[in-house]
């Protein structure tokens, strides 16, 4: 429900009226005459007098019984709105003659653009156009729900209800890797020619970072079933977006974009959803002003960012107060257009797909150690790329077939990049039977086939140097200590608090709600493993949260019931699959 006060209006009456909607179910906005009339001039308006206007142009044509005997469905949808009433349209079209000569202008400058990319055989023009349009219609309406509609969306509580016990066995091939899928769009769409992704993850957050790269003018093909064609631009050749860039709950594309675009000569905005709006991001944000970037930070430091356009960025050396490969990519990033170097030196190693990724588009790129080095002035190429299996996705079956009895599990064609592979390693630690097979490159990173079986694991004090190299793995990780002999601490993992959730505290309290010892500490958590109890989990809204309580399961005495799952799509769209293929008895309620 839309209202349109004007200055004669009583508050107090508005307000009346606007109760009177609400109390009805209605979603009220308030809006001045005159933009009502311009959006409503495009978004009704325009299409009414197109369908008019092409009946009654392919009516007059000589063939037009033709036409009409063999219109399909796709005609007769569009054309349905010419059905409408006349007299009232003829009125509205006079009423709002500026408004709809406006938003008539700026389509047939539109048309006229399409006509000659038709007429000249333009096809890359046609290209950008048509998968533009392909996907805009679902990707504002994700903006729309995630704004008008968020309060309904926690209302309709997404249920995971995992059936305790169970083992696992099977081979399996997780979805792709999420961090060199979103690198994979970044640095394509800023190469030179035509990219080729194999393994693109279609999930929500990468599905962000695609969509991004096309708001600011890149022709990108898919994703269909993992392949992405992306026909890059070059370092120079990105487009001011027509608005604010939404990158849904994607931390890695807000803060790695802040880099790329700090550089750009147009201003842009990067906004998120409720949880990506809680994310700090001063720790880009800071160093990216040194560099000589202008950018405002909501409070605290939080979205939206806005960036200005048009500064001349320098080279630094930045050591980093905290390892993130997230700050570090977002600095290399800012590097390719800086003036002389920049060099990041990290406290401790993290996942080093930027630095991968970049000398396989042919970007010199300098690693001493713990100093990664780039200057600008060369020029990335396009490449072929084959995303490797996530081990982040992998890790929760690797937990699943070490704490399931009798369990034997193939995993296929995971990447084990050493910056990633934490996991495996306080597995091992723990007494994990995980063995390595069929190790290979692909695309200069590293990938393997994990087999992994059953095993008594025991409770270890995690050393503090593989934290970094297994941050979002920890909240399945904290379940293999639940069902571990023993004691388990994990100290200097403060960075857990700022993730999609505060992740220290919220698996702490599921874990106790299923009746396991876990003492929550400001840098980690303590966890004396023992029975697991069926009961009522809250994930709020962390997708790694939901599915490592669906592991859970395996162990448990009774059902689990894990709350506000929704998110899950983010990370890994067919986990419920895959994990019934296996055998975790795990599915939304009701079904």
């Amino acid at each position: 429900m839309i209202l349109t006060p004007h200055e004669a209006c009583e508050p107090a009456a508005v307000e009346l009226v606007d109760q009177l909607w609400r109390v009805l179910g209605a979603d009220v906005e308030h809006m001045q005459v005159e933009h009502h009339d311009e959006v409503l001039a495009a978004t009704s308006h325009l299409p009414h007098l197109l369908a008019f206007g092409l009946v009654d142009s392919l009516a007059k044509r000589s063939e037009n019984l033709e036409i009409f005997r063999y219109a399909a469905g796709g005609f007769r949808d569009f054309t349905r709105i010419a059905g409408s009433d006349p007299l009232m349209w003829h009125d509205i079209f006079l009423a709002n003659r500026e408004a709809v000569l406006h938003i008539l202008d700026d389509f047939r400058d539109d048309l006229d653009a399409l006509r000659n990319a038709v007429d000249t055989q333009d096809g890359h023009h046609l290209l950008g156009v048509f998968t533009r349009a392909r996907v805009a219609r679902e990707h504002f309406s994700k903006i729309l729900a995630r704004r008008a509609y968020v309060d309904a969306m926690h209302n309709t509580d997404l249920i995971y209800l995992a059936m305790p016990g169970g083992k696992v066995s099977g081979r399996i091939r997780v979805p792709g890797d999420k961090s060199i899928s979103h690198r994979s769009i970044m640095l394509g769409s800023l190469a030179e020619g035509t990219t080729e992704v194999e393994g693109f993850l279609e999930g929500e957050d990468a599905l962000a970072t695609l969509q991004a790269f096309r708001d600011m003018g890149v022709v990108i093909e898919g994703p269909h079933h993992g392949r992405v064609t992306i026909h890059g631009v070059g370092l120079h050749g990105l487009q001011p977006p027509p608005g604010p860039l939404y990158l849904g709950n994607s931390g890695t594309s807000m803060r790695l974009l802040s880099g790329l675009l700090a550089a750009q000569p147009f201003d842009t905005t990067l906004t998120g959803d409720a949880s990506l709006s809680k994310r700090p991001m001063n720790r880009v944000a800071k160093p990216l002003r040194e560099m000589g970037a202008v950018i405002e930070t909501g409070p605290e430091g939080r979205p939206p960012l806005q960036i200005k356009g048009g500064q001349r960025l320098t080279g630094m050396d930045y050591e980093m107060p905290m390892a993130s490969a997230q700050v570090k990519s977002c600095l290399l990033l800012a590097g390719l257009y800086a003036a002389g170097q920049t060099s990041v030196t990290e406290p401790a190693p993290t996942r080093d797909h930027t630095e991968r990724m970049l000398q396989g588009f042919g970007y010199p790129v300098t690693v001493d150690g713990n100093v990664a080095t780039v200057e600008s002035g060369h020029k990335l190429s396009a490449c072929h790329i084959e995303v490797p299996a996530d081990i982040s996705s992998a890790a929760f079956f690797l937990v699943a077939a070490s704490i399931a009895e009798g369990s034997e599990l193939v995993l296929e064609h995971v990447g084990i990049n050493p910056t990633r592979t934490g996991v495996i390693d306080i597995l091992k630690l723990m007494g994990a039977d995980i063995a390595l097979e069929n190790q290979r490159e692909v695309g200069g990173e590293p990938v393997a086939d994990l087999r992994v079986r059953s095993a008594k694991l025991k409770g270890i004090d995690i050393p503090e140097d593989l934290v970094p190299l297994a941050i979002d793995e920890f909240p399945v990780l904290f379940v293999a200590a639940a069902c571990a002999e023993g004691r388990t601490v994990l100290r200097g993992a403060e960075e857990l608090r700022v993730k999609e959730s505060d992740r220290i505290q919220v698996m702490a309290d599921g874990l106790q709600a299923l009746g396991v010892k876990a003492e929550p500490t400001p840098d980690g958590i303590i966890i004396d493993g023992g029975p697991i109890g069926g009961g009522e989990v809250i994930s709020h809204g962390d997708h790694r949260i939901a599915m490592s309580f669906s592991v859970a399961s395996l162990r448990a005495s009774a059902p689990i019931r894990i709350h506000d799952c929704a998110n899950v799509a983010t990370s890994f769209p067919n986990f419920l699959g895959l994990a019934a293929q296996v055998g975790i008895r795990v599915a939304e309620e009701g079904k």
